[in-house]
């Protein structure tokens, strides 16, 4: 039996370093499309925030920057536990990769439910654009645009949290099945780069929504 029917190599491989480096420049284009969309973000919250500091800054300000660093400090172990588990899976260390996986879940969960309590805080202060937003500021109309910059580009780095832990979800139950080992940990590996990508995008929205000119 070929190595393409032992279940590492899919039928329309030849062998399996061609599957990898397919593997690997499907991800690389993906994560360059995924550049592009949240470039354009922040291209156009920077050109806008160039035209209003002031009201960026007062919007800023209402921000809980406490809370944000505690995220940022959550998402930078959390890349620390998904390089563990790459490195367990390299191993073929199955109990391993298992552990670091559910761990960098775990995290996750806890910088989405951080998420979750600040949202309901701007819900809750009036500062959900378009919903129930006053602000008694004469730069009203401007603060409501910073919202709706952050609402639309964290909601979008959580979207892209939420689909990371559904699959490394997966990545567990088949690293359980014993799917992996030494010779095959490409979806593994592939998973590594995708959550280290969207924690790279957080550590640029940090400091860009939470940080600058604030006073």
């Amino acid at each position: 039996m070929s190595e393409g029917h032992s279940g590492l190599v899919a039928h329309q491989f030849e062998t399996a370093e061609q599957q990898k480096e397919t593997v690997n420049l499907g991800m690389w284009a993906f994560l360059i499309t995924e550049v592009m969309m949240f470039g354009a973000l922040f291209s156009a919250y920077g050109f806008y925030r160039a035209q209003y500091p002031a009201a960026f800054a007062a919007g800023s300000d209402h921000l809980n920057y406490f809370m944000g660093a505690f995220n940022t400090a959550v998402l930078i172990c959390s890349s620390l536990t998904m390089a563990l588990g790459v490195q367990a899976a390299q191993q073929g260390k199955r109990k391993g990769i298992i552990l670091f996986l559910l761990l960098t879940i775990l995290l996750g969960g806890i910088f989405l439910g951080v998420k979750v309590l600040e949202y309901a805080d701007k819900y809750e202060h009036h500062l959900m654009p378009g919903i129930n937003f006053s602000v008694d500021s004469p730069f009203a109309a401007q603060i409501e645009l910073f919202y709706c910059f952050y609402f639309a580009m964290t909601g979008l780095h959580a979207l892209h949290m939420i689909v990371g832990i559904a699959i490394l979800g997966t990545l567990v139950v088949l690293s359980y099945r014993r799917r992996f080992s030494a010779n095959y940990y490409n979806p593994v590996e592939m998973a590594g780069l995708y959550w280290h990508f969207v924690d790279i995008v957080w550590i640029f929205l940090f400091p860009f929504l939470y940080l600058i000119g604030r006073s």
